[in-house]
C-alpha cells in the first residue's frame, strides 16, 4: 500500500475532500471492475467507510484514489464470498473478480471510465428519461430529489427510472464500454444531451446554497472535449463552445456573499478570455461544417454576449435572429421564453410582455420560475408594479435555490 503523505490529525478532513472530489471516479471505476452498479455502490461506501478508520490511524495514503478504488474491490469480493453460502451461482463472479484482482495493472484507474460510464447510461436500450436520469445520479452524484426538481417531475418517479435502467443494464448486459465507432452516432445525441444537462446543473444549481457547481461544470466540459475528439461535428462542437463560453463567466455571476449578479451587471474585464477565444474557435469549427444545430446556434448567441465589451453594446437585433433560426431548429417554450427576452431588449420590455403572456397562456411554462421572474421584470420596467409583485411572488414559490431566493426578495422589497 501506499506510504501515508498527510498528517493524521488532517486526515478525516482529507477524506471528506476525496470524497466530494474524487468519489464518482472512484464509482465509475469501482463499475467497470465489479460489472454491477448496486454492488458497486455498496463497494464505495465500504472503502469510505475504511478511509475513515485506516487514514487517521495510519495515514492517507500518496494515491487515496487508487487506494479506495483497491479498497472497494476487495470488500465487494469480500461480501459475494459471504453470499456464496446460500448462492452457489455467486462463485463464479468472486473467481472472476479475484482472477482480475490478481491481475498487473488491476487497479489503475482508467482515465475513460467515466465516458465509457456515461456511453452505457445512454444505450439507446434505455429510455430517453431514464438515460439522463442514471446518468446524473451515478456519474455527477445527483440525488434523486434534486433530479427531480431539474425535470419537475416526483422523486419517486426519478428513483423508479433509475433502479429500471440499472436492471434493463444488467439483464440485457449492456457492455460498459465505449462503442466501437461506427456506433457512436446512433449514441451522440443522447451522450450530448446528458453533458448539456449535467452542464446545466453546474452552472445554475437546481437548489441547495450557491448558484453554482464548479465540479459538475468542469466534468461536463471534460466530456464535452472527449466528444468532441470521438466524433467530431457541429453539434458536438457547438455544445463545447457553449459550455466554455457560459464557464467563462461563471466567477462573476455571484458577488462576494454569494448573491446573484445579473448578466448586465457583471465585471465583464473578470470574463475568462482564454476561454472566449477558444469557444469562438469551437464555434467557427461548427459553422464550418455547414450543418449547425441547436448547440451551436445557442454558443453563437452566448458568443453574441461575450463579444460586447459592455452590457450596452450587445447586438440584440442578430440575438433575435439568432433565435428565430433556434426555434425552428429545436422548438420548445423555453427557446421562445429566452427570445422575447431578446426581444424585449431589442424593441422594448411591451413587445416581450405579449411574447411572455402568450407563453403563459399556454400553460407549459405555469410552473417554470424563470417565466414568472421574466414577467414580473418586464412589468416592473414598465411601472405595473402590482402585476409585477405578483409575478415575483409566483417566482419565489417556485424557486429551489437559496440566492435566487435572495434576489427575488430584494426585488420583491424593491417593488413596494
Amino acid at each position: 500500500m501506499n506510504q501515508p503523505s498527510f498528517p493524521h490529525a488532517d486526515s478525516r478532513a482529507v477524506v471528506a475532500t476525496v470524497y466530494r472530489e474524487e468519489s464518482r471516479r472512484v464509482l465509475a471505476t469501482l463499475i467497470r471492475l465489479l460489472g454491477d452498479f448496486d454492488l458497486a455502490e455498496d463497494a464505495l461506501q465500504e472503502a469510505f467507510a475504511a478511509a475513515l478508520t485506516h487514514w487517521p490511524r495510519d495515514g492517507v495514503p500518496r494515491n487515496p484514489r487508487a487506494w479506495l478504488v483497491s479498497t472497494g474491490r476487495f470488500k465487494a469480493i469480500d461480501a459475494l464470498r459471504r453470499r456464496t453460502r446460500h448462492d452457489a451461482s455467486v462463485a463464479h463472479l468472486v473467481t472472476q473478480l479475484e482472477a482480475s484482482a490478481a491481475a498487473p495493472g488491476g487497479d489503475e484507474d482508467w482515465p475513460d471510465d467515466r465516458l465509457r460510464l456515461v456511453f452505457t447510461c445512454c444505450h439507446p436500450a434505455l429510455a430517453p428519461e431514464a438515460q439522463v436520469a442514471l446518468t446524473l445520479r451515478e456519474v455527477c452524484g445527483l440525488t434523486t430529489e434534486a433530479i427531480a426538481r431539474a425535470f419537475l417531475t416526483g422523486a419517486p418517479t426519478v428513483a423508479q427510472r433509475i433502479v429500471r435502467a440499472k436492471a434493463k443494464i444488467r439483464d440485457a448486459r449492456i457492455p460498459y464500454e465505449v462503442p466501437a465507432h461506427d456506433a457512436l452516432p446512433g449514441r451522440l445525441e443522447a451522450m450530448l444531451r446528458v453533458v448539456y444537462l449535467v452542464f446545466n446543473e453546474g452552472y445554475s444549481a437546481s437548489s441547495g446554497a450557491t448558484l453554482t457547481r464548479a465540479d459538475l461544470s468542469a466534468e461536463a466540459i471534460r466530456l464535452g472535449r472527449l466528444l468532441a475528439e470521438l466524433q467530431p461535428g457541429a453539434e458536438a462542437f457547438g455544445l463545447l463552445a457553449l459550455m466554455l463560453f457560459q464557464e467563462s463567466r461563471r466567477t462573476t455571476r455571484t458577488g462576494p456573499d454569494g448573491s446573484l449578479v445579473l448578466l448586465a451587471d457583471q465585471d465583464r474585464t473578470r470574463w475568462n478570455r482564454a476561454l472566449i477565444a477558444e469557444a469562438e474557435q469551437w464555434v467557427e469549427r461548427a459553422f464550418g461544417t455547414g450543418e449547425v444545430g441547436a448547440y451551436a446556434l445557442q454558443a453563437a448567441i452566448a458568443g453574441e454576449h461575450a463579444r460586447a465589451a459592455e452590457a450596452s453594446a450587445t447586438d440584440w437585433a442578430r440575438i433575435v435572429g439568432l433565435y428565430d433560426l433556434l426555434l425552428q431548429a429545436s422548438p420548445s417554450p423555453v427557446v421562445e421564453l429566452n427570445r422575447a427576452v431578446a426581444v424585449a431588449m431589442h424593441i422594448g420590455p411591451a413587445a416581450g410582455l405579449v411574447l411572455v403572456d402568450a407563453l403563459l397562456a399556454r400553460g407549459e411554462l405555469a410552473d417554470y420560475q424563470f417565466a414568472h421572474s421574466t414577467r414580473a421584470d418586464l412589468c416592473r420596467r414598465l411601472g405595473r408594479t402590482d402585476e409585477a409583485r405578483a409575478a415575483y411572488e409566483r417566482a419565489l414559490a417556485l424557486t429551489q435555490q437559496e440566492p435566487e431566493r435572495r434576489f427575488l426578495e430584494q426585488r420583491l422589497e424593491e417593488t413596494k
